[in-house]
């Protein structure tokens, strides 16, 4: 006996899950690909030391929603924090880096001494005494 059940329907609903699903999917799949090509980038740069001076110190705290589970127990957001340093040469050009927090803390404006970077990676500080 054979079962027919009609053409598939296609609602907005779908139509809209799958599209979004696919954006997200996509985006994501693009970050990946973005940041495996700029750390294919930096390792192909050479090593550079550097008289620099440090101009700024930036922050960007990023918070994280809260959730309920399944039992209905509200699980708070949290937060998590990215760290600049911007560096200028004698040349006067400027270059920022992403760096850890002890390495934030360790550093002040004004600081001036050799800074130890490879392509858009950061490595080291070291100030002059």
């Amino acid at each position: 006996m054979d079962m027919y059940y009609g053409e598939p329907t296609f609602d907005l609903f779908t139509i809209m899950f799958f599209i979004i699903f696919f954006l997200i999917l996509g985006t994501i799949i693009i970050n990946i690909i973005k940041g495996f090509n700029q750390w294919s980038y930096n390792n192909k740069q050479p090593i550079l030391d550097v008289k620099s001076k440090v101009v700024s110190k930036r922050s960007e705290v990023i918070r994280h929603a809260g959730h309920i589970d399944s039992n209905g127990t509200h699980h708070n957001g949290g937060s998590s924090t990215n760290y600049y340093i911007t560096f200028e040469f004698e040349s006067k050009d400027r270059m920022e880096f992403s760096v850890s927090g002890k390495e934030f803390g360790m550093i002040v404006e004004g600081d001036i001494g050799v800074l130890k970077f490879q392509g858009s990676r950061y490595l080291e500080f070291k100030r002059d005494i």
